[in-house]
């Protein structure tokens, strides 16, 4: 990989489990720029390194991991944040995916898933398991059965539901291309559409909070 090695900073409140997913990186061909234990040490360094990619825990020392990609993300806009957590933090989670994460991986995933989900990242891919697909379809339909939705806020179209329902189901990226007859470009693209949207709309959700608490005068 050599002069173009994605730059890596891992974000996590265990001194070992830190130490040890900086190392699996760096063996992998990473250039890992920084390490941080929490939120306010993350948007430090993130301001400092710029890095592409940022691996994040979500049970930091001062805060979430939400909290912390948000952070990053106003410091350093086009970092791209790769969320690795426990499977027991779903909903956490689905926070850090509205504040502008664009993958999610579990802990228990091996050194190699971790080397592709990173590179994946770098280069704008959304990684995404069964059960964030779930949730995220879950989310929508939430969102859409409110009786006070508006326009403002963005709903799947028929194909990025039918794809996200197909990684719900254990799915990967070109079995769902194939059985679509679509690229695998294609299918990672709606996934991504998915992400954004999520993030769209939560910033809409935040402006009717903020409007309807008198908190925009």
């Amino acid at each position: 990989m050599g002069e173009s090695a994605p730059k890596v900073m891992v974000v996590d409140d265990h001194p070992i489990w830190r130490d040890a997913v900086a190392r699996d990186l760096a063996d992998d061909g990473f250039e890992v720029v920084a390490t941080a234990d929490g939120v306010a040490a993350a948007r430090r360094r993130a301001a400092v390194v710029r890095p592409d990619v940022v691996v994040m825990d979500m049970r930091l020392t001062d805060g979430t991991g939400a909290q912390a990609t948000a952070e990053v993300l106003a410091v350093s806009p086009d970092t791209k944040v790769l969320v690795l957590s426990a499977s027991d933090e779903r909903d956490d989670v689905l926070e850090a995916v509205k504040a502008g994460a664009t993958g999610y991986l579990v802990k228990s995933a091996s050194k190699a898933e971790l080397g592709e989900a990173v590179r994946a990242t770098a280069q704008g891919r959304a990684v995404f398991t069964p059960g964030l697909a779930g949730l995220v379809l879950g989310e929508y339909r939430r969102m859409a059965a409110r009786p006070d939705r508006d326009a403002a806020t963005p709903s799947l179209t028929e194909r990025e539901t039918e794809v996200l329902r197909y990684v719900a189901k254990g799915l990967s990226a070109k079995q769902i291309a194939t059985r679509l007859s679509l690229s695998h470009r294609t299918v990672e693209n709606h996934v991504q559409a998915t992400f954004r949207k999520l993030q769209v709309a939560n910033r809409v959700e935040l402006a009717r909070y903020a409007i309807e608490h008198g908190l925009d005068e």
